[in-house]
C-alpha cells in the first residue's frame, strides 16, 4: 500500500486518490487539423518506462486537487510530488517526503519485488520478528 503525500492535505492511504494517467501530455494545438489516426495517438498511446514516471494524481476523497507525482515504476517508490503545471523535477532529486510500498509476501503489490539482501549479513537471531505494524497501518 502506497502513503502518499498530498501537497494540501499530507500523507495519505492510497485509497485516497485516483490515478488519473501520464503527467505533462500537451493538448494539440489545433485539434481540428488532426486526423483519426492523431487523435487516436493524442488519446491512447503513452509511455511505458521502467523507472521514473510522471503521473497525475487526484486526491478524491480529500482536497479534490489535482497533482504531479515522480514515481518509480519498478520500486513503487515516490520520488517527488509537485503542483499541476510546474516542470518535471530533477529525476535525481528526491522528495523531502517520499511514499513507501509494502514488498511482503501477502502484499497486494503485483510483481515479485522483494526487499535487497545484497548489502546486508542475514544471520539467525533468537529474537522474536517484530510483529507490530508502522505508524498509520490498518488492519
Amino acid at each position: 500500500m502506497l502513503l502518499i503525500s498530498c501537497p494540501n492535505c499530507g500523507s495519505r492511504d492510497e485509497t485516497e486518490f485516483h490515478y488519473g494517467g501520464q503527467a505533462h501530455v500537451a493538448y494539440p494545438e489545433n485539434p481540428n487539423e488532426l486526423n483519426d489516426r492523431e487523435w487516436a495517438e493524442f488519446l491512447f498511446y503513452r509511455d511505458n518506462t521502467k523507472g521514473a514516471f510522471a503521473e497525475r494524481w487526484l486526491h478524491s476523497t480529500g482536497c479534490r486537487q489535482w497533482f504531479n507525482m515522480l514515481r518509480d515504476t519498478v520500486s513503487y517508490e515516490i520520488q517527488a510530488i509537485y503542483p499541476m503545471g510546474a516542470p518535471r523535477p530533477d529525476k535525481a532529486a528526491p522528495a523531502p517526503e517520499s511514499g513507501t510500498a509494502s514488498t511482503a509476501p501477502d502484499s497486494t503489490t503485483t510483481g515479485t519485488a522483494a526487499p535487497s539482501t545484497a548489502e546486508t549479513s542475514i544471520a539467525t537471531s533468537t529474537a522474536p520478528a517484530s510483529t507490530t505494524a508502522p505508524e498509520g497501518a490498518t488492519k
